[in-house]
């Protein structure tokens, strides 16, 4: 700040004044300038049938809802639920990006009902995903 630190030798004019500042890291969100991101959790059903979740902002929580059949890593833009800049400007946006969470501890019904719904997936889809009609052909053709 110029002209605000302290009074100069003999009566000289002020000096200037350095203001050290850090910022620590938040355990949710990471910023970049006034746009803020974070990750939310979501559950396999959420992503595959759809769903709302609850996302933290720095004036609370919204409400986001996520279209089935989303994706792991899908980034979803709340606008104007960053930071609000000091010297004026518009306020940032919210990036989230949804991470699917993997079920742990299953039961032995909830293991059962899984394999079911894969082979259900596989009689529907005799090829498989695309990504792994890839792969099989990538090293079919390096057998040839």
């Amino acid at each position: 700040m110029s002209g605000e630190g302290e009074a100069g030798r003999n009566g000289g004019p002020p000096g200037d004044l350095y203001v050290e500042i850090r910022v620590r890291e938040h355990p949710i969100f990471e910023r970049d300038a006034s746009h803020l991101s974070c990750e939310v959790p979501i559950s396999f059903v959420t992503a595959t049938l759809g769903g709302a979740v609850e996302v933290p902002t720095l004036d609370g929580s919204v409400e986001l809802k996520v279209p089935a059949e989303t994706q792991s890593g899908r980034v979803f833009r709340l606008r104007e639920k960053g930071v609000k800049p000091v010297r004026g400007g518009p306020t940032g946006d919210l990036f989230c990006r949804v991470m699917i969470e993997t079920p742990v501890n299953l039961t032995a019904r909830q293991r059962d009902l899984l394999r079911e719904f894969e082979k259900l997936s596989e009689e529907n889809n005799p090829e498989g995903s695309s990504f792994f009609s890839k792969v099989k052909g990538f090293w079919d053709g390096i057998k040839n």
